[in-house]
């Protein structure tokens, strides 16, 4: 009877909202996701860009055909995806390194950084395909 009584009170307190559409992240959460998604879109791509890198660097001929794939608007706006997803990992990662010294742990500063880290990831993802498109 006791034990009815406690699962009762348990069920009591869990969340009301569990529709993953209707909730709202706080920047900084949203910023950790993008981080740990940009990583492993870094990581299933590497192998891709290596054989790229490799491929372009066997022949003259090998480097024109990469060239010539990459000049191609679809496999540009992967790029830039690829661009967005370093960049965007690497302000993240210092970010994360620095709250690892317990600096910028405070809610106004954690928010400041992760504001900042998503303006610097597409400020230098706006660069880069400027330049290159």
């Amino acid at each position: 009877m006791n034990q009815a009584r406690n699962l009762n009170r348990k069920d009591k307190q869990r969340p009301k909202n569990l529709d993953l559409r209707t909730v709202r992240l706080p920047v900084p959460a949203l910023v950790s996701i993008l981080h740990r998604a940009s990583g492993a879109v870094l990581f299933l791509l590497l192998p891709v860009l290596l054989l790229g890198l490799q491929c372009s660097l066997n022949s003259a001929e090998h480097f024109a055909h990469i060239k010539e794939v990459a000049a191609q608007p679809f496999v540009k706006l992967l790029l830039l995806g690829v661009v967005w997803a370093f960049s965007h990992h690497f302000f993240a990662g210092l970010r994360h390194i620095a709250m690892d010294f317990q600096w910028g742990m405070e809610l106004t500063t954690a928010r400041l950084t992760a504001k900042l880290v998503l303006a610097l990831g597409l400020l230098v993802t706006l660069l880069i395909g400027t330049a290159l498109w």
